[in-house]
């Protein structure tokens, strides 16, 4: 798993690239906690990410349940194909904010105060 960082208006944009799974949940984990504890405003851009699996979407729902709790935003957008299945089996997808294209996500947020 690869991650880019960059910041985009008020949003720090994270782009996933690769397989988020068991293997690399717990540092994924720990690197976006660090990385995020100073953004109000998150967007992950998951067009390059190939799969997940039930460790990986642990990881971006506790990072999501983090970023409820301290009255932050995330958001998630182009989503692929295969790892959607994952998302649509657990229901997972109805608890994050899932947009289609980056522009959609973004123009998201900026509706949003």
């Amino acid at each position: 798993m690869e991650y880019h960082f960059e910041t985009v208006n008020d949003v720090l944009k994270v782009t996933l690239s690769g397989r988020l799974v068991a293997s690399c949940s717990e540092e994924f984990k720990d690197t976006m906690f660090e990385r995020l504890k100073d953004s109000r405003k998150v967007l992950f851009n998951l067009e390059k990410m190939e799969h997940v699996d039930s460790s990986g979407l642990g990881a971006l729902v506790a990072i999501l349940q983090w970023m409820n709790t301290n009255n932050r935003a995330l958001k998630l957008c182009c989503l692929q194909p295969r790892p959607k299945i994952v998302f649509d089996i657990t229901k997972v997808c109805r608890i994050f904010d899932i947009y289609a294209t980056e522009a959609e996500a973004m123009t998201a947020f900026a509706a949003q105060p």
